[in-house]
């Protein structure tokens, strides 16, 4: 499964400049399956959170849209202020443990009328062998024009580094250009610059890396969960998959009672063991065919439904059926998953969110933020991001295992939650 192993965003929000993680061009340690980025309230957090958001609206929506959408404001809103550069952002992933990284950069920019689009966009991978110089690109654009590769292998008989650029400066200089690299390019221009061009071509069967990197954040599961959704209720039919509000968690239990009756069993007894009492989840079909989520209880003979159920078993239940998703998006992002949970119940969930993450079938990666240090008492030196503000008040980050101390105090056994609640967290790193 794809997997993010580092990102570094410019200009959004608070989000000046940061990096997390293995980018192209650094040798740093790629994010781990399951990262947590912690900090105190005004840090940064929810914009990190959002990031993931936008750039996901993007593909979705455009960039002018996605900058109005969910309270964002505009662009100028979204842009760090007193900045007058493009919001810039950058993913370095692979498509599987075995695969060479790709990188995409995109850059967002306001045009002569003001309006947000496109600036550049770039898709780009390592030749096989190559640890230094310039990766080749499926798509590079500039103002909406450029070039892509195409095919499933393609670029991968050219031995230049400086082959690509030069390709992409003659289509720009009009010069022609006659070597046998260029039967492998195709000269685009986008009719909508406020598009993302991996949204137009990944759509194309002869862009099968640029559509690929489309799936991918296509399939991210950013989570706005809130148990009042879980409440309503919605029209009776299966579904396969949690939605991102999850007030389709019903029908979500209905498909899993048809298809995967083993799974669900299973999720049952693991429910039982942290919520005591719940002896029992199924659904119950209205006369008007809405459906009704039913808990029974232990001692109980009449049912309770999902409005009488608490926050936290709700949320619980939820999470733990989004990890048993036979088909599991490639990336789950939530933000401040403790809410309304029981404080006990939070390094389990910790656990269950790292043993999925790094499952022997490759789970999805799972990207949290969060304040509760009980959570963190879970987690590793090198899954925990400590989100601070600078002096010029924007945000900055750090990881603990970069900390020396505070690895030596991990292996004498401190919970790195205890460590943040006796403020060692927050304070700069002397290693």
């Amino acid at each position: 499964m794809a997997k993010i192993e580092g990102f570094s965003v410019k200009n959004f929000g608070t989000l000046k400049d940061i990096s997390l993680g293995k980018l192209w061009n650094n040798q740093k340690q790629a994010l781990t399956p399951l990262t947590v980025v912690i900090g105190k309230n005004g840090v940064g957090k929810s914009t990190i959170f959002d990031m993931f958001g936008f750039l996901s609206d993007c593909l979705k929506y455009g960039v002018e849209e996605s900058c109005d959408i969910k309270g964002r404001g505009g662009f100028e809103k979204i842009r760090s202020q007193g900045i007058k550069g493009a919001i810039e952002f950058q993913i370095y992933y692979k498509e599987d443990g075995k695969a060479r990284p790709i990188t995409y950069e995109l850059s967002i920019d306001l045009d002569k009328n003001l309006r947000p689009y496109v600036k550049y966009e770039r898709l780009r991978q390592r030749r096989k062998g190559q640890t230094h110089g310039r990766p080749y690109s499926f798509l590079h654009l500039q103002e909406g024009k450029g070039i892509v590769w195409k095919g499933e292998t393609a670029g991968q008989r050219i031995e230049k580094e400086e082959v690509v650029s030069d390709l992409f400066e003659e289509y720009f200089s009009q010069k022609s250009v006659n070597s046998e690299e260029s039967k492998e390019t195709e000269k685009v221009e986008l009719s909508d610059k406020r598009k993302l061009g991996i949204a137009t071509l990944g759509s194309l069967k002869q862009n099968p890396r640029i559509s690929a990197f489309r799936k991918f954040i296509e399939n991210w599961y950013l989570s706005y969960f809130t148990p009042d959704a879980v409440r309503s209720l919605p029209m009776s039919g299966p579904q396969k998959h949690l939605n991102i509000h999850g007030d389709n968690l019903g029908n979500v239990v209905q498909y899993m009672q048809r298809e995967h009756k083993t799974r669900f069993k299973r999720i049952l007894e693991r429910i039982s063991e942290k919520i005591p009492g719940i002896e029992s989840i199924d659904t119950e079909k209205t006369s008007d065919g809405r459906l009704l989520l039913r808990f029974n209880n232990k001692g109980f003979s009449d049912p309770f439904y999902s409005q009488k159920m608490s926050d936290g078993t709700l949320k619980v239940f939820a999470y733990l059926l989004l990890l048993e998703d036979p088909t599991p998006p490639p990336f789950i992002c939530i933000e401040e998953p403790e809410n309304g949970l029981y404080h006990k119940l939070l390094e389990t969930l910790a656990t269950e969110f790292r043993e999925h993450a790094t499952g022997r079938k490759g789970g999805s990666q799972i990207f949290l933020t969060t304040h509760q240090p009980y959570l963190v008492d879970a987690l590793l030196p090198n899954e925990v991001w400590i989100l601070e503000k600078a002096e010029d008040g924007f945000s900055k980050i750090r990881r603990v295992s970069e900390d020396a101390l505070l690895v030596n105090l991990v292996e004498e056994g401190l919970p790195l939650g205890s460590l943040w609640y006796s403020d060692y967290l927050d304070k700069e790193s002397e290693a």
